[in-house]
């Protein structure tokens, strides 16, 4: 596994739709085992293909949902082929988000308190999740990269914060 450079604004890249996944072959396997090391160093809890300068519909998520009297629960990693968003609540919710390709910015964004994805796995097999709450944030956050959207476009206010961002996707 070797890190990638994450591309930050304004380049490009990060404007650009992805394409879809057709080849589930080695170069496949070592683009996403290069994303989820370049995740973790960074650090944040998600990824996207075009972050490191690969149109490819490729996300990575690691992110665990500590709950009281588990606090030590290690986080699940998702690697997702192609996802798309097959169905979001109605009901949303606010939330404070941050991207490795804007390191110096946060902002409010309002998004569906639940979602479903369906995609497929690092091998094309089909998966579907039903993330809610935060979860759910990183997967719309990341899905948005695949089609050259950033928080910064959906933000309802934006600001730079003193201290680092501690999640950022």
């Amino acid at each position: 596994m070797t890190a990638r450079p994450i591309n930050s604004l304004p380049d490009d890249a990060l404007r650009r739709k992805a394409r879809p996944v057709t080849r589930f072959d080695d170069q496949l396997q070592i683009l996403i085992d290069d994303m989820v090391e370049t995740m973790r160093l960074a650090p944040g809890v998600g990824l996207a293909a075009p972050q490191v300068n690969t149109s490819q519909r490729v996300i990575v998520v690691e992110y665990s949902e500590n709950r009281e009297g588990d606090e030590n629960k290690p986080p699940k990693l998702y690697v997702m082929v192609n996802p798309q968003i097959t169905r979001a609540s109605t009901e949303v919710e606010v939330g404070v988000e941050g991207c490795l390709s804007i390191p110096s910015l946060a902002g409010e964004v309002e998004r569906p308190l639940t979602v479903t994805v369906k995609g497929l796995n690092r091998h094309g097999q089909p998966m579907r999740l039903k993330p809610s709450g935060w979860l759910a944030r990183i997967f719309q956050h990341e899905i948005d990269h695949l089609d050259g959207i950033l928080f910064t476009d959906r933000a309802m206010r934006i600001w730079q914060p003193e201290e680092p961002f501690p999640d950022k996707v």
